[in-house]
């Protein structure tokens, strides 16, 4: 029923552990499920400190290429009907998650989005919504990108696969599934334990490091762009929005690690000559009309610049 992709690379053999033991702790027979794990070239294989799992786990080793292959081999192994990609670090909550499979099986939605959590509680009443297609809900919500937040059914994939090479590649990958759905349906259920580690992609200040994460999003934005001029005007519209919010996200972590107004005013003209700026006259939520606003001037950013890095460091 479910294809659980894992993808690990050179983390503590507990994490996995606790990785895998929340799946098997799902209401799922063995039958119902297929746990694959993706070893992206760690220092040293896996295979053999996985013996306990063997019956309930299919290991492949591939030489280091990235987060976005290694769940392309996922994909390219996967049989169940529903697929659900895993961070290695992270694990799913059992009862919300159940509450999802229990969805599946009543409703078989292409697509389930549920909620993340950094703690076990949950919703005092764990509820979902009726189906919409994945462009009515992309048109009038804010989507996360990360497709850890998604179970969805692998006939809606047709050729869609993660972009190698990049940061951020669940900011392309899943807004592109979402146009595919035809019936997407939400929960409140907190089912992903996300965790948080200063050692981890996200968290890695370096400079280098930092200016290829900002370089990445950006050719993300603009291949979206790209391919929203291509698209029907449903389609586009859905896309639009979360062109809009990726821009913003753009500017706003240039901002961050650049505190740089020069820098950012060269960006600004290359998003202009991409027709990504200024960002669009919609009022999509209240902090992206505030900072429409303000981006609109040179007032307005150079106000910024000031106080952006100031907030950011009193979190």
């Amino acid at each position: 029923m479910i294809t659980f992709i894992i993808a690990y690379y050179n983390l503590p053999l507990e994490m996995l552990y606790e990785c895998i033991d929340s799946i098997l702790a799902l209401s799922l027979s063995r039958n119902e499920r297929e746990i694959i794990i993706v070893d992206d070239g760690s220092r040293n294989s896996c295979a053999s400190s996985l013996t306990l799992y063997n019956d309930d786990i299919i290991y492949v080793r591939q030489r280091n290429m990235g987060l976005s292959e290694a769940r392309n081999t996922g994909i390219k192994m996967a049989s169940g009907k529903y697929l659900q990609f895993v961070d290695a670090d992270d694990k799913l909550l059992h009862e919300a998650y159940d509450y999802c499979i229990g969805i599946a099986r009543s409703e078989q939605p292409e697509m389930i989005c549920f909620d993340f959590s950094h703690t076990t509680a949950q919703p005092a009443a764990i509820q979902h919504s009726k189906t919409v297609k994945g462009t009515y809900f992309m048109r009038h919500n804010n989507i996360h990108g990360a497709a850890c937040g998604y179970m969805f059914q692998r006939s809606i994939l047709g050729k869609l696969r993660f972009t190698p090479g990049i940061y951020h590649e669940d900011e392309e990958f899943t807004p592109l599934l979402m146009l595919r759905a035809e019936t997407l349906c939400t929960t409140n259920a907190k089912a992903y334990f996300y965790r948080q580690r200063k050692d981890s992609i996200v968290s890695n200040n370096d400079i280098r490091h930092c200016m290829k994460r900002l370089r990445d999003l950006k050719g993300v934005i603009s291949r979206l762009n790209y391919i929203a001029d291509h698209r029907p005007i449903d389609d586009r519209t859905a896309l639009q929005r979360r062109i809009a919010q990726l821009t913003m996200d753009y500017l706003y972590q240039i901002i961050i690690q650049t505190q740089s107004y020069h820098y950012l005013e060269r960006k600004i003209t290359e998003l202009r000559k991409e027709g990504l700026f200024p960002l669009p006259e919609q009022d999509y939520t209240r902090k992206y009309t505030w900072f429409r606003r303000l981006t609109a001037t040179t007032v307005g950013r150079r106000a910024l610049i000031r106080v952006i890095p100031l907030m950011n460091k009193e979190r």
